[in-house]
């Protein structure tokens, strides 16, 4: 079954764009341009993804998740935004967003990012996932966590470097260990944790505020 998708955009050539580059992978259920249209819209179509911008007249993309959530909490959205400043990331992800990406970002990541919430995973570019892990890190910290217990402090760091969106590669540059040493540790992970890939490890982590 096909996802189905609404775009929220006050820019009508990037909405065509979208609809373009998306048309034939989503349902692409409808648009809009403005804030109350699109509330509007999402509250009678109930997409399953809706694509939000940030910056627009009448509240911004930031009104248009928290009243579209109150009245549709299926509804997974991701923000799509030229801006990448951290005071954007963390005002829609507080507003209710499952991911904020740039506009910069090629067709084909676009369309798993919207696999991936869709499936109900956090998704960030690895730059703003840290935005988010700063706004959050005074945050009360969960309880034990006896499935977190049986991770080693090594197998602890690689899960939140893969949960903030970082390649194998990437993390064994960060951690200074090999790749093939990273692919065993996250082996190790999703065995201890009774995980199946990447993508359920990101959610696990995400809903435990550990990444």
């Amino acid at each position: 079954m096909s996802i189905r998708v609404f775009v929220v955009d006050d820019h009508r050539l990037f909405l065509a764009g979208v609809r373009a580059e998306l048309g034939e992978r989503f349902d692409l259920v409808g648009e809009a341009v403005d804030v109350d249209e699109a509330i509007e819209a999402i509250t009678r179509l109930a997409p399953d993804v809706a694509l939000v911008d940030v910056h627009m007249p009448g509240g911004g993309g930031t009104a248009v998740v928290r009243a579209a959530t109150a009245s549709s909490p299926e509804v997974k959205f991701l923000a799509l935004s030229v801006s990448d400043a951290a005071e954007d990331v963390i005002a829609m992800i507080r507003a209710g967003a499952r991911g904020y990406v740039t506009k910069s970002i090629a067709a084909d990541d676009l369309a798993e990012a919207v696999r991936r919430v869709h499936a109900g995973d956090a998704v960030f570019s690895p730059r703003l996932a840290g935005f988010v892990l700063d706004a959050f890190a005074a945050a009360t910290p969960p309880d034990l966590d006896p499935d977190l217990d049986r991770l080693t402090d090594r197998e602890r760091e690689v899960l939140r470097q893969i949960a903030r969106g970082y390649a194998y590669k990437q993390v064994a540059r960060r951690l200074g260990i090999s790749v093939k040493t990273v692919e065993s540790h996250v082996s190790a992970v999703l065995r201890k944790l009774q995980l199946s890939n990447r993508h359920e490890l990101t959610r696990w982590a995400t809903e435990r505020r550990i990444i």
